[in-house]
């Protein structure tokens, strides 16, 4: 059984598609959520799917105190949904190429410290771009940077706001990230 951590740091659907994804599947297991924001939403996903959740603090991730956390669950994998913070290279090094992110455009556009969530829409939609998407890659020391795993695109041209794009996306990657974690993970 492969143990699966999933961090985030905002409303938590991408791990909610993860969680639902992969219950009960015999070979991956989500087997714990933590995130750095007391109020994030996935704390609330987690306890429906009763799922072991904890939050910690940048100190904490950066001090190695969630590499031992997750060390002490034996997780085997990472998968980031909309985290916020930049992964320390203990954990970097600990899980190499076992970390995923999953972002909300067609890197390398729209990537980068400051890119996420409805940063990255309006971005695209002032672009003048026709076609969004996302992106899913491996974790590297520096944001948005790590080797791209799979991307997908989307028609925007009728698109009039962010939160157009934005909703566009999100369906994408719902479709999308559970079904590349888990060829990813099984691979």
């Amino acid at each position: 059984m492969t143990r699966v951590a999933i961090l985030a740091s905002g409303k938590g659907s991408n791990a909610g598609a993860l969680i639902d994804y992969f219950s009960g599947d015999s070979e991956v297991n989500i087997s714990v959520v933590g995130s750095n924001r007391k109020a994030s939403g996935v704390f609330d996903i987690a306890e429906k799917a009763g799922i072991k959740s904890f939050r910690f603090s940048k100190d904490e991730m950066d001090s190695g105190k969630l590499l031992k956390d997750l060390k002490s669950q034996k997780v085997d994998w990472v998968l980031l949904c909309g985290f916020l913070l930049k992964i320390p290279s203990d954990i970097l090094m600990e899980y190499k190429d076992r970390i995923l992110n999953i972002h909300p455009s067609l890197l390398p556009k729209h990537g980068g410290k400051g890119m996420y969530g409805m940063n990255v829409h309006k971005a695209v939609q002032k672009s003048g771009s026709n076609e969004s998407g996302l992106t899913i890659h491996k974790v590297s020391e520096n944001y948005d940077e790590g080797d791209i795993v799979f991307q997908a695109s989307v028609d925007i041209s009728q698109c009039r706001s962010a939160e157009e794009i934005a909703s566009k996306v999100l369906a994408l990657e719902h479709q999308y990230y559970p079904r590349i974690a888990e060829a990813m993970i099984k691979d």
